[in-house]
C-alpha cells in the first residue's frame, strides 16, 4: 500500500488502509520513548518514597506510644 504525505507535515503519511496518520520520523519515536520511560521511572520513584514515608511515620507513631508508656510507669 502506498502512504500518502499529510500536507505541511513532512514526517507524517496517512495509512490509506487505516486512515490512521503516522510518524516516520524515528528520531522523534525514540525521544517520545524515552521521555515516557522517564517519566514511568520518576512516578515509581516517587511513589517508593511515599510508601518510605508511610511506613516511617508508622514506626515513629509506635516509638512514641512505646516512650508514652514507659513514661507513665
Amino acid at each position: 500500500m502506498k502512504e500518502i504525505k499529510v500536507d505541511g507535515h513532512p514526517d507524517l503519511v496517512r495509512d490509506p488502509a487505516s486512515r490512521a496518520i503516522v510518524n516516520k520520523n524515528q528520531n522523534e519515536y525514540e525521544h517520545y520513548i524515552k521521555t515516557a520511560r522517564k517519566k514511568e521511572e520518576e512516578k515509581n520513584r516517587i511513589n517508593s518514597i511515599e510508601s518510605d514515608l508511610s511506613s516511617l511515620r508508622s514506626e515513629l507513631e509506635e516509638i512514641k506510644s512505646l516512650l508514652i508508656t514507659m513514661i507513665n510507669k
